[in-house]
């Protein structure tokens, strides 16, 4: 018991002194713990100025990290410190109002933000490890801490890469280790408490996992790096008892992680060996799973620099020449999908971590592993050039689309001169490839930016008074998918005069044929049974049994669906359809039955999914 209360005081030092060292990264983090808070209680998503205050905290929480390492390593700014935190605050603010423009947080501000932190992440592990000059006269530290150099000297201070990067992942390691038993003790607390004593709200989980891992998870991971560069005897300590290998790692590292590498080397090189005889160049299916390979073995590089066996050294030798075939392997996949296809943010990111990968393979090829810090250096400048303008991802990928559905309309005659000319007498791979590059960039608001379209051009509107055709899909090769959706104008008022009850039902092609959904009800003392039963892909029936189990009342809706205001395949969407519209009415035998769809979604093709989806009201009355 006293070992473990001395664990416990340690912790709780620890991330006090982290606190200490680390201020704005913790009020960030507890800014966003409390705003997740705040969310959980709203019980629905927060406002956009809500989502947009997160991510600047997240921003700020790495941002001021890597601020606090240079300013440890750098001696010019140690006096400087205030100086350091408020150019981070002033940075933090101006991300705030990069993104205050904003009309949504969408993938484009995500993959920025992340790409930013990843950088800055990458900041945190190199700055340590490059070399600092450190004049012991100016130097703020005792003499007696300063390992007795004499006054007036230039000392330089460099921290083995390798061993921050062992350090880091330790302390990650730990850290999720220590909240995932955390979390998961908590949790059952909590399902006991709730079972055996009294009702819990089942929001004490979301409060407890947003505490543990936006507070104490990073918290902690913080309390575990010593200050690299330090001559306090305290922190040499801590430094030399962080730097120890555990053995469980170095089995880890050496008898699994690299045979396991090896064996997937051995894979890739096979397939390369492959490739040159068939000369069938692979067209895209290789470049996900060169960057996962190429990603760990760098990782597993940098691990294994730090051990002496006959497996790691082997592997620091070998692996940076095998990485270099194997990743020209991928950007010539990669380079036949941008040739067919033009760049996406997708493809811009995979050729661009195949050009570090080889980079860094060459480098490593020549280098020794002491300059493994190179790694971080490159991956954080290849980051910020990858969301710098106008060579960014995103603006990249916009202008090769753009142009590409250029080509298209101008090989077909729609486009000549910045003006264009409907045409519907066009091919099938043209309709489908211009859908498919106006549906990319009108997901990514970038429609703006094609000069020859209408300013107030609707994507699912105009599409065939604008170009020509409707929006067409198109699957596979030869199979051509076309897609119909209409909804109910929610804020009109539903006729419902006459009826006796209603039913929100729904009906979706992926149920079994013949499976059916059920609603038991009594009118006037006679017992009923609504079914909507589902018959094939696209076609359901609404029926009603008597009590007797006799059927009083029956319809289809694919009929209705198909003939929606003279609707056919392939036509475009109609949002916000009056419920007249959306409305049809069956009278049998004096029962009547009033149908209100809520939304109807087809799709037409022979592909696997082709059918419709249907939401519904039903209301039904008895004859008096």
């Amino acid at each position: 018991m006293k070992r473990f209360k001395m664990i416990i005081i340690n912790i709780i030092k620890g991330m006090s002194r982290a606190g200490e060292r680390f201020p704005l990264t913790v009020l960030s983090l507890f800014g966003a713990a409390g705003i997740l808070c705040y969310m959980i209680s709203l019980r629905e998503m927060p406002g956009l100025l809500i989502q947009k205050v997160v991510f600047t905290l997240i921003f700020a929480a790495f941002l001021s990290m890597a601020a606090q390492f240079a300013s440890e390593r750098f001696n010019v700014l140690i006096p400087h410190r205030p100086f350091v935190y408020g150019v981070s605050l002033l940075l933090t603010i101006g991300y705030f109002f990069i993104l205050w423009p904003a009309p949504e947080i969408s993938a484009e501000i995500g993959i920025r933000t992340f790409v930013a932190i990843f950088a800055m992440f990458c900041a945190v592990l190199w700055v340590p490890s490059c070399e600092a000059r450190y004049d012991t006269k100016t130097n703020d530290k005792p003499q007696e801490e300063n390992d007795h150099k004499p006054q007036g000297k230039n000392e330089i201070c460099k921290t083995d890469f390798n061993k921050i990067a062992l350090i880091h992942f330790k302390s990650i390691f730990t850290s999720v280790l220590y909240s995932g038993v955390l979390s998961s003790g908590i949790s059952a607390i909590i399902l006991s408490v709730d079972i055996l004593l009294f009702k819990v709200n089942t929001d004490s989980y979301a409060y407890m996992m947003t505490f543990v891992w936006v507070l104490f998870a990073p918290i902690y991971y913080l309390s575990l790096l010593p200050k690299f560069g330090s001559k306090k005897a305290s922190d040499i300590e801590m430094l030399e008892r962080s730097e120890n290998y555990p053995k469980f790692l170095e089995i880890l590292v050496s008898y699994i992680a690299i045979p396991l590498i090896t064996a997937y080397t051995l894979v890739l090189l096979a397939y390369f060996v492959k490739i040159l005889v068939t000369f069938n160049w692979p067209s895209g299916q290789v470049g996900l799973m060169v960057l996962v390979y190429s990603a760990a073995g760098l990782i597993i590089f940098v691990l294994a620099s730090l051990l002496e066996n006959r497996f790691a050294e082997l592997y620091r030798l070998v692996f940076p020449k095998v990485l270099i075939p194997v990743v020209i392997m991928q950007l010539v996949s990669v380079a036949i999908r941008l040739n067919a296809y033009g760049v996406t943010e997708s493809r811009y990111y995979v050729a661009l971590f195949g050009i570090f990968s080889i980079t860094t393979a060459l480098l490593l090829s020549f280098r020794p592993v002491s300059k493994n810090g190179l790694i971080a250096l490159l991956a954080a400048g290849f980051a910020i050039v990858s969301i710098i303008p106008p060579v960014d991802a995103f603006t990249v990928s916009r202008v090769s689309q753009i142009n590409r559905v250029e080509t298209i309309l101008i090989s077909e005659g729609i486009l000549k001169d910045g003006e264009l000319t409907p045409k519907s007498d066009v091919s099938d791979i043209t309709k489908s490839e211009t859908t498919s590059i106006l549906s990319y960039l009108d997901n990514r608001s970038s429609l703006k930016y094609i000069t020859w379209l209408p300013d107030d051009f609707k994507l699912y509107e105009d599409m065939k008074t604008t170009i020509g055709f409707d929006l067409t899909y198109s699957s596979y090769p030869g199979e051509e998918t076309k897609y119909f959706y209409a909804s109910l104008d929610a804020v009109k008022p539903l006729n419902i005069s006459g009826y006796d009850i209603s039913v929100n039902a729904y009906s979706n092609r992926s149920e079994n044929v013949k499976e059916s959904t059920t609603f038991n009800f009594a009118l006037r003392g006679t017992d009923y049974v609504l079914s909507v039963e589902r018959t094939s892909k696209n076609e359901a029936i609404v029926y009603i049994k008597d009590s007797t189990g006799k059927e009083i009342i029956k319809t289809g809706l694919n009929d209705f669906a198909r003939n929606i205001s003279g609707v056919g395949a392939g036509d475009p969407p109609k949002e916000s359809m009056s419920p007249e519209d959306m409305t049809f009415n069956v009278d049998q035998n004096g029962y009547k039955l009033r149908i209100i769809f809520q939304n109807i979604s087809i799709t037409y093709g022979n592909g696997t999914d082709a059918g419709t989806d249907y939401a519904l009201y039903i209301l039904f009355s008895s004859p008096l």
